[in-house]
This record gives structure tokens, sequence and C-alpha cells, in this order.
């Protein structure tokens, strides 16, 4: 028995090949908590004996080929472009560090079909899901790579978690079961798969749903998120009130602010007046998130002060609204920038490392 990867493997399969390479019974505890309580790698759990190691790091390989590592100016931020062991397929991952924290921003496909237009992943198209040992995979690297304790993990990368649903949750589960993150700590994006969230809204594990919005009307929002002629705002809007009701949890609506395009006081109002509207179980709550730039994007973001009125007018008309200190733009690991770059610019942003 040799599972597929060595996140994807559960603890019964761990247990398993323990037994199979003839070592007692508590060696498979000691491995489940050295790759997640402890979540260290293989090779640096020393309460192993090395034989034990080695054996175990060729039965149980590694998911992940890190291709290019990047770090932000400030330090603070990570990215890894992975290739998939599998079959090439090329993902990215970013860490955030702050104070004793990091948050862990995982992707849940290879490439996306949802086709935003002002998305650097939308705009290179979809390749394949991710399964959950990948997915899970990314946030115990990211992990083994932090001085910080990983204490928030977001799915919020490449993809759409939504429409790869099961093995979406399935790492979900795996998070939180055995590297015991609280599922408030766990958020999981989308921008409208009604079906998903509404399957969302009845699991046992309180997440944080948040919504990818964009726009206040149909109209606007179908010409930036394609998505939109298939679940209208209406829609979303009524499937995001069901999960908040179901699980006690405030949704969080992001908004992505484009000069010119979204960003006027009349889109202020007419979004405030659809989500007072809603009955949202915490009240509504909206990120402001200044543009990030794209190559293929001819949209920018508006200056500080508009992204600051705009949110201004939103707690005026009742609903709460920050606006996102944008981080990782230096590196392209900023919100709608993630996408697969070794083959475009194989030199990678100008603080990357390539790995040989």
């Amino acid at each position: 028995m040799s599972p597929a990867s060595r996140y994807r493997a559960s603890e019964t399969d761990v247990g398993d090949l323990v037994r199979e390479l003839g070592e007692p019974a508590y060696r498979a505890r000691q491995v489940w908590d050295a790759l997640y309580r402890r979540a260290v790698p293989l090779e640096d759990a020393t309460d192993l004996p090395r034989r034990l190691r080695e054996r175990l790091g060729a039965e149980l390989p590694l998911g992940l080929e890190p291709l290019v590592v990047a770090t932000s100016r400030d330090g603070a931020t990570t990215k890894w472009l992975w290739s998939c062991a599998a079959d090439g397929a090329q993902i990215e991952t970013v860490l955030m560090r702050s104070g004793d924290r990091a948050t862990v921003c995982v992707s849940s496909q290879a490439g996306c079909a949802m086709g935003c237009t002002f998305c650097a992943t939308g705009q290179a198209g979809f390749e394949r899901h991710l399964d959950a040992g990948e997915i899970v995979e990314q946030v115990l690297r990211a992990a083994h790579a932090s001085e910080q304790r990983v204490s928030n993990v977001v799915y919020m990368g490449m993809g759409e978690p939504l429409a790869n649903y099961d093995p979406v949750w399935a790492s979900v589960e795996r998070v939180h079961d055995a590297l015991g993150i609280s599922a408030r700590r766990i958020t999981v994006s989308t921008v409208g798969v009604v079906p998903g969230m509404r399957r969302l809204a009845q699991e046992t594990l309180p997440v944080t749903l948040a919504v990818s919005l964009h726009a206040p009307d149909d109209e606007l929002r179908s010409s930036l998120v394609p998505l939109n002629r298939r679940y209208p705002l209406r829609e979303v809007i009524d499937a995001a009130a069901a999960a908040a009701a179901a699980k006690g949890r405030r949704v969080t609506f992001e908004y992505a602010l484009i000069h010119g395009v979204n960003d006027g006081r009349e889109h202020a109002e007419a979004l405030a007046r659809l989500l007072t509207r809603a009955a949202l179980r915490g009240g509504p709550h909206v990120n402001v998130i200044p543009l990030n730039p794209t190559t293929e994007f001819s949209g920018r973001a508006p200056a500080a002060s508009t992204a600051r009125a705009f949110a201004a007018w939103l707690d005026a008309r009742g609903v709460r609204a920050t606006v996102r200190r944008n981080r990782g733009v230096d590196i392209d690991a900023a919100c709608g920038q993630l996408r697969a770059r070794t083959l475009d610019r194989p030199e990678g942003p100008p603080s990357a490392t390539m790995v040989s």
C-alpha cells in the first residue's frame, strides 16, 4: 500500500504503511504527530529512526515541487510557484506573516474557468482540479517555511473553490482536524457558485464564507464576472444569507475597486441597498480591494482617497466596510494576481529564487 502523496494519506493509511514496514504501532502516531501537530518535514522528525524516515519519504512522496520562491520587499509575504508531481500542472501559494501569526492562501485548481476579466488566474484559463492532498500540502509546506505559527487558511488562491467542492471540503476537514486550525479561521471564497454555497451552509464546520461581488447590479457584474449570467446577484445574496443564518457567521463580501468602472458614489449606494435588504446575520461587511494590476486587463485602481470615500459611503448607509491593505503586489502575490509564470516570465519577479 502506498498512498498517492504524503498529505493525501489518511491516518489509517499511515498506520497501515507503518505496519507493512514492520514497525510498532506507536510509530504511526509519531509520524502523524510530526506531519500535522508539529508540522515538520519528515526528514526533520528526529524522534523517528533515520532508516524509517528514508523509507517513509519514498513511500509517502511529496506532491509539489517548488519552481520559484519569491519574497516581497518588506519580507512579510512569500509566494511559491509549484509543479504538481502528478502531471506538471503549476499552481501558486502565498504565505503572509504578521506579528506572531501567519496566513496561508491556497489554490484549489490549476487555473480557473470562471473567466473574471480582471483576474490573472481567470485570464490564464482552466487546467484541472487539485486533489485534497495537493491543497493540504500547500498549507504544510508554507508552515515549514514560517517562523510564525500558521493560524489562518484562506481559499483565495488560484481557482474557484466551490467548483472543486469535494476535494476542497476534504482539505478543510484535514486542516481543521489534523492541523488544529479553528474553523472560524478558515475562509472559503467564491465568485458566486450558488449550489456550492448552499452545500457549504449544510456542513458541520462553521468556516467563514467570502463572496466576491465586484458590482452592485447584474449588468455591470456580468461584464466583470461571467458566472453572474448563470447565478445572478439576487441568487448569490440569498445563498450567502442562508449560509450566514445556518452557521451564525458573518459573510464577507469582496469588492475589487476599479477606477471609473465600479468606484462611484452611485455604486456604493446601490451596493448598500442590495446588502442591507438581505437581512444578513451579523450584518453585511465589505472588503474594499483596490484593483491589483494584471497584464491582460487595462483597468487600474482608483486613488487611495477614492477607496476611502467608497468605504465611508458604505459605512454611512449601514454597511461595515474596510479597505484591504494589498500585500505582495511587488511579487504578483496579491488578490487577483496569481498565475503560473515560468513560461511567460522565466526570470520571475525581481526577488524570486529559481529552485533547481
